[in-house]
């Protein structure tokens, strides 16, 4: 009986050491759905526009834009004054083409920021005013109509020869400048009732993660021969709905939102080439790698010598001074940093380690290419 009692009493112990072995890595964290995916249908909707600003101080649009000149021909017909492009000569107007992002869900009477960007060759947008300007989407129906004074990063003045110029003054702001005139469809359930979650980094390991996790958190789809939830590929998940759930969209969606899931973590290092900025995730590791760089410098110098006979007329009639090049060539090789790294070293102490030696970050991102290709670094290089 002691025996048996000393085995129950180390049950739960051990019952705890069995599910340590299955569990998730203690340094990975569960994150929630919602960070790692969206749901497939809810997404932005560009929105795109022409129109004209006015009120500029002689840096707009010069006479040579004939489409600046007619769209001021249409704009003063609207109000019933009758000119031709050929009579308007103005610098103060610049024909500029408009765009903004529609969001999802958003409703008629909201307000949205405006970007203006100069079509013609104005100068500068400061100080300018955009005229009312309908802005289409790809269906080419109007969604949102803009206006209002412009917001411009920079400047520009020129005076006498003299030039001033800072940032783009041809491209400008309008702050809560469009207000919305339709709504945009969105539709997040399929005709089939099944609402599908799309991974922003395809996994596959991260969509079954996914998967599973949303079984335990959705009640079981009443048909027990059909599955509430299933992994299609490595980047959608399918989530099949009753008409119940659809009935309650909104609290089937949080709900889906918010459960938390350890994601698969791809190891991945990114290198800028222009900056030289190398960032790579905390569990990004090499294989065991020596790494040897050295810098070879070579000069070479020519010198021109003139060569002539030493008394011309003994030499005969074709006799002549000749300038004779004479080329040194000197190689420079200094001692080169050499670096020996044992397995499982990280890639923030390697470059660390480079950078003591001085090493510049342009060789730095060489290094990490060449043991890339010799195999040594577990992890997707990305070069930008």
């Amino acid at each position: 009986m002691t025996i048996v009692r000393t085995c129950l009493s180390m049950l739960p112990w051990l019952l705890a050491i069995a599910g340590a072995v299955h569990a998730e890595p203690a340094d990975q964290l569960p994150v929630k759905v919602r960070d790692l995916a969206h749901v497939q249908g809810v997404r932005d909707n560009p929105l795109v526009g022409y129109g004209i600003v006015i009120g500029l101080a002689g840096t707009g649009d010069s006479a040579r834009s004939s489409a600046t000149l007619q769209s001021i021909s249409n704009t003063l017909a609207r109000f019933g004054v009758r000119v031709t492009p050929d009579q308007i000569s103005a610098r103060n107007v610049a024909a500029v083409i408009v765009t903004a992002t529609l969001p999802p869900f958003a409703s008629s009477g909201d307000k949205l920021d405006v970007n203006v960007a100069s079509l013609g060759d104005a100068r500068s947008l400061t100080g300018g005013t955009l005229m009312l300007a309908p802005l289409k989407g790809a269906d080419d129906k109007v969604y949102a109509l803009a206006q209002g004074p412009l917001s411009v990063g920079g400047f520009r003045y020129d005076a006498f020869g003299n030039l001033l110029e800072k940032n783009h003054p041809t491209v400008g702001q309008i702050p809560g400048g469009a207000i919305i005139e339709a709504d945009a469809a969105t539709s997040v359930v399929s005709k089939a009732g099944v609402v599908y979650v799309v991974l922003d980094s395809p996994n596959y390991v991260t969509a079954d993660r996914i998967a599973a996790a949303l079984s335990q958190a959705l009640p079981p789809f009443p048909d027990s021969r059909i599955q509430r939830v299933q992994a299609v590929d490595a980047g959608r998940v399918a989530v099949r709905l009753t008409p119940e759930d659809q009935a309650q969209l909104v609290g089937v969606l949080a709900r889906i939102q918010s459960t938390a899931v350890v994601p698969d973590e791809e190891p991945r290092v990114v290198v800028n080439e222009r900056t030289g900025t190398v960032v790579s995730g905390g569990d990004v590791r090499l294989g065991e790698v020596s790494v040897a760089q050295g810098d070879l410098k070579v000069d070479i110098t020519t010198d021109y010598a003139v060569s002539q006979p030493i008394v011309i007329g003994a030499a005969g009639a074709g006799a002549r001074s000749l300038v004779v090049p004479e080329t040194q060539i000197k190689a420079d090789e200094p001692p080169g940093a050499a670096l020996s790294m044992p397995e499982g070293t990280r890639v923030s102490d390697l470059v660390s380690a480079l950078n003591r030696l001085k090493v510049a970050p342009r060789d730095v991102i060489s290094i990490l290419q060449a043991i890339r290709r010799a195999g040594s670094l577990h992890a997707q290089l990305v070069i930008q």
